[in-house]
């Protein structure tokens, strides 16, 4: 696992015509689980010689939750659906027709692989048993309206390493951080930075939480977004990340200004030396951080915009996808 990011190196790519907004890797292997914009959830090995995309049928629209729980992959879709299915064989076990009453935005597994979390542009957190299905906490704290009197969105959630806390994060830039075992709220953060009122061109707003990630030691918390945005046609505004102690309620550090658009996706390296921020606006965005001395270290442009990824087991390989393609790095 590298301690500094020299060499950033695609190994494999692969064009196709869906978006896939999320993704779940099977434990020690390469085989991902991505959602993607026809509606269905593909299931691929991105470093197999001839790799086949494999399509799961369930949901009605584009799916933009994926979770890997047990033996079940659940997937969450803009139809308000949750989906449980086998990992092997995809055979569907469970489907919970109303979990949401507006889009899911992400669903995220425990650590221990226990508990499910997915969060809806209802405002609403829910919490579910990944083996029974059995609906567990509805968390509820986000306010329904932006300051402006819109409808409100909650794009994003995390759970801490240490199975403790789950943090959820809205349009306007709020970050509460619950309790998973009990559900009661434990803080509430505030970063009105993520969020732009366009009073003239479009007459709403933009930006908001679209990526949150504990560090691996549980104690920091980073939200990633976009910053003040200029032309809201075309992301035009800065990637934004913050950092925080979540315990204390504190605002430790922002990297705002190096490249544009929003951070989709945080990932942390295994032992919390640096930060991987991936996303993009019309073209693809990966840049690295270190926290610990409040410094941008590495930009790169990437081949898309990226929505999702994730670091395997040794910490030098990163799988990534989004608008049109699947990307693999080698890091070095």
């Amino acid at each position: 696992m590298p301690a500094e990011i020299n060499k950033l190196t695609i190994v494999k790519e692969h064009s196709r015509q869906e978006i896939f907004f999320c993704l779940a890797r099977v434990p020690n292997s390469s085989r991902l689980f991505m959602g993607a914009s026809d509606g269905k959830v593909y299931e691929v090995d991105p470093l197999a010689e001839k790799p086949e995309f494999k399509p799961h049928d369930g949901h009605s629209s584009f799916v933009t939750g994926v979770a890997i729980a047990g033996e079940f992959i659940i997937s969450g879709s803009y139809d308000g659906k949750l989906i449980w299915r086998k990992i092997d064989g995809g055979e569907i076990v469970r489907t919970v027709e109303a979990a949401h009453t507006r889009w899911i935005r992400k669903v995220v597994a425990s650590p221990d692989g226990k508990r499910v979390v997915s969060v809806a542009d209802d405002m609403v957190a829910r919490v579910w048993d990944a083996e029974t299905g059995n609906r567990l906490h509805e968390l509820r704290g986000h306010d329904e309206l932006t300051p402006n009197h819109f409808p409100s969105m909650l794009y994003t959630c995390a759970v801490s390493p240490d199975g403790r806390a789950l943090a959820t994060g809205d349009r306007v830039g709020q970050i509460i951080v619950w309790d998973l075992a009990s559900g009661s709220q434990l803080h509430k953060l505030s970063a009105p930075g993520f969020y732009t009122w366009d009073e003239k061109q479009r007459i709403h707003s933009i930006g908001g939480i679209r990526s949150l990630a504990f560090s691996p030691d549980s104690k920091t918390l980073v939200a990633g977004g976009i910053g003040r945005i200029g032309n809201i046609d075309h992301l035009d505004g800065p990637a934004r990340v913050e950092v925080f102690d979540w315990e204390k309620g504190e605002k430790l550090h922002e990297f705002s200004g190096e490249g544009k658009g929003l951070i989709e996706h945080l990932v942390f390296d295994h032992e919390g030396r640096w930060l991987a921020g991936l996303g993009g606006d019309n073209g693809g965005l990966i840049q690295f951080y270190k926290v610990a001395d409040k410094k941008v270290v590495r930009s790169d442009k990437a081949p898309m915009h990226i929505h999702a990824a994730v670091l395997d087991e040794a910490g030098d390989r990163l799988f990534a996808c989004g608008h049109g393609r699947v990307v693999v790095w080698e890091l070095a």
